[in-house]
């Protein structure tokens, strides 16, 4: 990710910074007031003389002190900055590997950390942890709201970064799951607000732009009841359509194709509900067919399978 080799461009150079180096016998450079003639201005007076040469040992010595804690902390920074570079290159490997409880593992050590990159991810590992199926309900919840606070510190340290908008995003939704109906809706547009940043910051990132299309379909097929508590609770709830989030699940897949089998899915699902089966087939037999390689993709396969069985693919 070239953290290192950006942050080394705003570390203070080790030349330049600090007191001018002392020049000339005494330790001083002339700076004003007109020189005697033929001599130093200080040898008529002795104790002058020897006062100059203490302030300006002095004045070295201080010099130098600065020098090497200046560059005692450059040394220290940029040794810091590796490490965290390390941590990460790890982090990421262990997450394509589908390593989560060592990834967990590995970000949890380092949950003080001030870095907004390893915030974002233990935020994502923590949420990760509490979707595996071993998982107890009571952990669970732990993990949730121990995600959203990582994604909030991460938030704090860089509103700049499209990944922290997107998972901070994700543990809001979470969290909802606890907090019941009205603070799920409330929640609602702090969330699109946040997946739209996302979207903002990286128009490249095929995620947050099917997170949005997931934000569309879920409100587009809001339940009777729920819509009626969001219209008693909101003068403006949110809303959205079938083709709002077609259109963002179709720019995710273009974006990035085949990138992830619930995108697939939810292709062949919105456009069951836009009546138009032949590409509803389409899509559903691409996630059928998607290679699973986590316990989402095979249960997506299962559903793919039991949406073909229930038509003939004909409009």
């Amino acid at each position: 990710m070239a953290l290192s080799l950006r942050l080394w461009r705003f570390l203070p150079s080790a030349r330049g910074v600090g007191p001018r180096l002392p020049t000339g016998s005494a330790g001083w450079r002339w700076t004003g007031g007109p020189r005697r003639p033929g001599g130093s201005e200080v040898m008529g007076n002795p104790g002058t003389c020897k006062r100059s040469l203490i302030f300006s040992a002095l004045s070295y010595l201080g010099f130098e002190t600065y020098h090497l804690l200046s560059s005692a902390a450059i040394v220290h920074a940029t040794a810091k900055v590796f490490r965290v570079e390390e941590i990460l290159q790890q982090a990421d490997y262990l997450y394509e590997s589908g390593e989560t409880e060592k990834l967990y593992q590995l970000l949890s050590q380092h949950k003080d950390s001030e870095d907004a990159e390893l915030l974002w991810r233990l935020a994502r590992a923590s949420r990760d942890m509490a979707q595996l199926s071993r998982t107890s309900e009571e952990e669970k919840k732990v993990l949730v709201y121990e995600a959203l606070e990582y994604a909030k510190r991460a938030l704090e340290k860089n509103e700049a970064s499209f990944a922290v908008h997107k998972w901070y995003a994700i543990c809001i939704s979470d969290v909802g799951d606890y907090e019941g109906i009205k603070a799920k809706i409330a929640n609602a547009y702090v969330i699109k607000e946040h997946f739209e940043k996302a979207i903002e910051l990286n128009p490249k990132d095929a995620t947050s732009i099917h997170l949005m299309g997931i934000w569309c379909y879920t409100f587009a097929e809001m339940p009777w009841y729920q819509r009626r508590i969001a219209n008693m609770l909101f003068a403006a709830p949110p809303s959205s359509t079938y083709e709002e989030a077609l259109g963002y699940f179709q720019r995710a897949e273009q974006v990035d194709p085949n990138f992830y089998s619930k995108n697939l899915l939810l292709l062949g699902k919105t456009y069951l509900k836009l009546h138009n089966k032949k590409l509803a087939a389409f899509w559903l037999l691409k996630a059928k067919d998607y290679p699973a390689h986590t316990e989402e993709d095979k249960q997506i396969q299962t559903e793919a399978a039991q949406l073909l069985a229930g038509f003939s693919g004909k409009n």
